[in-house]
This record gives structure tokens, C-alpha cells and sequence, in this order.
């Protein structure tokens, strides 16, 4: 999985024989570094995201065989685009594709390549199969297209993850918890509907990008959660899925850097992230914000977070964004030596005015959390038993165990108890489900 400290291809490996493990090490290198690059390139070149994607897995495969054999080519990556070309070609050929696109193909890969199938020595820019400055525009398509409107919000998680990150299906299985059958399956539904759809490979007009980019936010924001807050399972943090959607993010804050949003959506994940040493403990249980050892936080992440942060506020003309003002709340936590120390009015603030550009019940529930830290829990339990009545969080365990907390402040401790049963018995996640046991137990 995408961490920071991923494995760079060895120049020892380069152009000589190598055994299966390094060859295969090397292909996942260069997969990972630069799957939506192939992949962007290889939809453009063909104009249909399924078949570039089928052809680039086929390319991979015949890339652990033949680097096994013949050792890593000099250009890793120019190799597996021409290897998919071919393989396209041979699509076109098996439909009866002797038209003027296939002759075109064809003639194009007869200039400048080698019968092994390598990038010709001393080839120009202009003999690869992408143009080297459409490549942001390539990846940027790519990540528009894998959060088309037409998928359903798992599909684009899914295919964003495939296409995007280079994920493998038993890799995105494992972080989201589901079969690889199911994986397999939103991803090829996902890249028929687009088929069906008649979805061009090309960025959408200009007065569309800006609505469309709320989708591409939305789905990293999915793929982030998941794995800072796993839902179900036995652990807490799903770290590789979280620095995948970071490595998005970061792609992305390159690709259109001039979004206040997006450097907004990278501080909060910066931010968030700079506490994972810190939230679990030896043997992987949860760690509470109060009770957490501040010095194991990741200070190097909270200063990148913090720089995204006021690029965010510089660019944003009418101030910060939803994900902008949910890096500010960050940005107080990591900012403060204690939880006693929390410039809490200012959260309490910064929740109030996203409340207003992003209403939703979470966000409330949060505001109350603030307000009791602030103002103390009377007040807080006010916004809480609002959310109740209006069934705005049924099925929660946020809800109960929020209201719980609340409850045994105040001293009803029957009902604080009832309250985080409640939420015991909701929640998906071992780990949580452990620790509102124990909150249970305290109250005995």
C-alpha cells in the first residue's frame, strides 16, 4: 500500500536479469508510482477507461514474466505503456477492428520500437504514447471520470482506489471489508456504466469542473474516513487506506493548485493523520484524545497540514471551505499541549459557521462535544436531545454514546449507562465497542 517510504526501483536492477521476487517488487513499484499516469494515458490513447485499464493489468502481468527473464527495462514505465498498447491492438484486431483508428495505432507503433517490445533507444518525447505535458490533465481526468455522478458513491470509491491509486482488488477489499468478489464487481459495473453512459475520457468543460470537483473531494474525503475511523472490524485505523487518500489528495493539490478546497481537504488529512501514532495503543485498543501521548504525534505532518491550511486561506476569497473549516478545527487540536488548553471557543466557533455552509446532523453532534467542553455539559446536552427529537441520527452510535458522556457529567449515571449500552450495541468496530464498555463499567 502508498506509504512515504515506498520502495524506489533499484538502479542495480536496471537492465540486467532478475530473480521473480525483485522483478516483482519492481512492477509494484512502478505501479503504484505511476498507475494513473498509465492508466490516464492508455484512456486517452484509446478512449475507453475499461479497456485502458483491462490492458494496462495485462501489461503488469507480462512485466513479471518477462523482467523476471530479462532483468528491469531502462524505462520501466515507457515499457509497460507499449506492452499496453499492443494489447489494445490487439482489442481493436479481435473486433474486427481494421479501421482507419486501428491503422492508425498500428502505424504509430511501428515508428520508434524495438521487436522486444522496449522504448526505442534515444527516443523522443514524441515516440512515447502520452504527451509528458498532458499528464496532469491525463491523471486529472482520470480521477473525474472514476467520480462520475453516474456511480454510485462505493463504485466511485472503488475505481477511484483501482484506477487512481493502482489498488489492487484484494487490497481495496481489505480496507473497505468486503469480498473481492464485491470489489470486482462495483468496479466492473462502474466502468460498464460509464461505457453505457457514453463518458468521453476528457476533462469536463470548464463551467462544469469547479461542481464536478465537489464529487472527486467527496470520495477521497469516503476513502479517508474509513481508514482514520474504520466502521467495522477489529481495528481502529485502517493507516494504509488513510495515506493512500492522502496520496491523492496530494496529486490532486498539484494538478489543480489554485482550489482553496483541495489544500483544504489536504490539511485535514495532514492534520488528522499526525495523531494516528498516538490513537491506539501496544496492543491496538483506542487511545482517547485526553489520554493520548501528544509528543508521539507526527510534528512533520502537522506543519505540512498547517502550510495547506493557510494556502487554503489565502486563496479563498470568501474564506474557508467545508473541509478548509474542518482543518481549522483540527489545526486548534494540534496546536494545543492538552485537552484543557483547547482553545475550545474557538472550535465551538469554527462548528457553528460550518454548520451554516455544510448543515448536517454530525456536525451538530460535534458543535455539542465543543459547547461541553466550552460551556459545560447543560448546554450541551440541550443541542444533543434536539438532534434526538428530530431522529436526525437514527441507527447511530454517535448519538448515544455523545449523550452518555453527557448524562454521566451531570451525574444521571442510570441514564448515562443506558445511553453507551446503547451505543456498545450499535457500534461496528471492536475497538470503540471496547471502549464504550469500559465507559459502561466506569459508571458501575
Amino acid at each position: 500500500m502508498a506509504r512515504a517510504d515506498r520502495p524506489a526501483l533499484m538502479p542495480a536492477a536496471v537492465g540486467g536479469p532478475a530473480s521473480t521476487e525483485s522483478a516483482r517488487r519492481a512492477v509494484e513499484a512502478v505501479w503504484r508510482i505511476s498507475s494513473a499516469r498509465i492508466v490516464g494515458a492508455l484512456a486517452r490513447y484509446t478512449g475507453n477507461v475499461e479497456l485502458a485499464e483491462d490492458v494496462a493489468q495485462e501489461a503488469v502481468a507480462q512485466a513479471l514474466v518477462t523482467w523476471s527473464r530479462d532483468g528491469v527495462p531502462a524505462n520501466p514505465v515507457g515499457w509497460l505503456l507499449t506492452t499496453a498498447r499492443r494489447r489494445a491492438i490487439d482489442s481493436f484486431r479481435r473486433r474486427s477492428a481494421l479501421d482507419e483508428r486501428y491503422a492508425l495505432l498500428a502505424g504509430q507503433l511501428a515508428e520508434g520500437e524495438t521487436s522486444s517490445g522496449s522504448v526505442t533507444p534515444g527516443g523522443r518525447p514524441d515516440d512515447l504514447p502520452w504527451d509528458p505535458d498532458r499528464v496532469g490533465d491525463d491523471v486529472l481526468a482520470l480521477m473525474f471520470i472514476a467520480c462520475h455522478p453516474v456511480l454510485s458513491p462505493e463504485a466511485r470509491a472503488a475505481l477511484t482506489l483501482r484506477a487512481v491509486g493502482g489498488l489492487t482488488s484484494e487490497e481495496i477489499a481489505r480496507a473497505f471489508l468486503v469480498p473481492v468478489a464485491t470489489v470486482q464487481a462495483r468496479i466492473t459495473r462502474a466502468k460498464k456504466t460509464l461505457g453505457a453512459a457514453r463518458v468521453p475520457f476528457a476533462l469536463p468543460p470548464a463551467e462544469e469542473r469547479r461542481g464536478r470537483l465537489g464529487g472527486v473531494l467527496s470520495v477521497l474525503y469516503v476513502i479517508f474516513t474509513e481508514g482514520s475511523t474504520a466502521t467495522t472490524g477489529d481495528s481502529l485505523l485502517r493507516p494504509d487506506l488513510a495515506y493512500e487518500a492522502i496520496r491523492l489528495a496530494r496529486m490532486l493539490v498539484a494538478l489543480v493548485p489554485a482550489e482553496p478546497e483541495v489544500h483544504g481537504l489536504l490539511a485535514l488529512f495532514e492534520l488528522t493523520a499526525a495523531r494516528f501514532p498516538a490513537r491506539t495503543g501496544p496492543d491496538g485498543e483506542a487511545v482517547l484524545l485526553a489520554d493520548q501521548d501528544r509528543r508521539r504525534w507526527d510534528r512533520s505532518a502537522i506543519r505540512r497540514g498547517l502550510a495547506a491550511l493557510d494556502r487554503a486561506a489565502a486563496l479563498g476569497a470568501a474564506g474557508l471551505g467545508p473541509y478548509g473549516l474542518q482543518a481549522a478545527i483540527a489545526g486548534c487540536h494540534a496546536s494545543a499541549p492538552s485537552v484543557p488548553e483547547t482553545d475550545w471557543e474557538r472550535v465551538v466557533l469554527l462548528y457553528e459557521a460550518l454548520g451554516r455552509v455544510a448543515p448536517s446532523p454530525v456536525v451538530e453532534l460535534n458543535r455539542a462535544v465543543a459547547v461541553a467542553m466550552a460551556q459545560g455539559p447543560q448546554q450541551a446536552l440541550a443541542i444533543v436531545d434536539d438532534l434526538v427529537a428530530t431522529d436526525r441520527l437514527a441507527g447511530s452510535y454517535l448519538l448515544p454514546s455523545v449523550r452518555g458522556e453527557l448524562l454521566g457529567q451531570l451525574g444521571r449515571t442510570t441514564q448515562a449507562r443506558s445511553e453507551l449500552e446503547l451505543a456498545a450495541r450499535l457500534c461496528g468496530n471492536a475497538r470503540e465497542r471496547a471502549v464504550l464498555l469500559r465507559k459502561v463499567a466506569a459508571l458501575a
